[in-house]
C-alpha cells in the first residue's frame, strides 16, 4: 500500500482492491524484493482474458525508481504471458507519463489510441498501447536481446 500510494497519489487502489485483484481468478500480480533486505520494491499485474494480457498496474517504491525494477517487471509480465499462451498485451498510460511510454516502446507497444479523461483525479487522458503479436519472430527476438542485455547490467553490478 506504500508503494501504491506514492505511486498513484490519492486515487490508489484500496487495501479492498487490491485483495480483491489477488484473488481474481483472471489475475496474475508479481511482486519485485530486493534480496538484501527483503523488501517489497515494486510490484505489477495483468489479467488474462483468452489470448489477451491486460496490464492493470506497474509500480515501484519511489527509492528504486530509475534502476531498472520497473523493466524487470515488465519482463516478468512478458514471461507470464508466454507461459500462459497470451498473444498479444495492452495497457493504459497517462499521456504525461513519458519514461513508462519510452520503456513500453522499448518493448514493442504501439499507441493506438487515447481515453479521454481516463484518470479520475485530474481527468488525463491515457494512451492505449499494444504489443504486436508477442509469438512473432521478431517480437520475441527483441524481447531476448533486451533480457539478455539487463541481465548482463545486474551482473555487471553485483561484481
Amino acid at each position: 500500500m506504500r508503494i501504491e500510494s506514492a505511486s498513484f497519489g490519492e486515487h490508489h487502489w484500496s487495501r479492498q482492491s487490491f485483495l480483491s485483484e489477488i484473488n481474481n481468478d483472471l489475475g496474475y500480480y508479481y511482486t519485485a524484493e530486493d534480496l538484501e533486505t527483503g523488501k517489497v520494491i515494486g510490484y505489477c499485474g495483468f489479467w488474462l482474458i483468452q489470448e489477451e494480457a491486460h496490464v492493470t498496474t506497474i509500480a515501484v517504491a519511489p527509492e528504486y525508481r530509475k534502476k531498472s525494477v520497473g523493466e524487470l517487471l515488465l519482463q516478468q509480465i512478458v514471461d507470464a504471458c508466454y507461459e500462459n499462451m497470451a498473444k498479444w498485451i495492452t495497457l493504459e498510460v497517462r499521456v504525461s507519463n513519458v519514461p513508462a511510454q519510452n520503456l513500453y516502446y522499448k518493448y514493442g507497444f504501439k499507441s493506438l489510441g487515447a481515453r479521454p479523461k481516463y484518470y479520475q483525479d485530474n481527468d488525463e487522458d491515457a494512451l492505449i498501447m499494444w504489443t504486436e503479436n508477442i509469438w512473432n519472430t521478431n517480437f520475441k527476438e527483441m524481447f531476448e536481446v533486451l533480457k539478455n542485455e539487463l541481465n548482463k547490467k545486474f551482473e555487471v553490478s553485483k561484481v
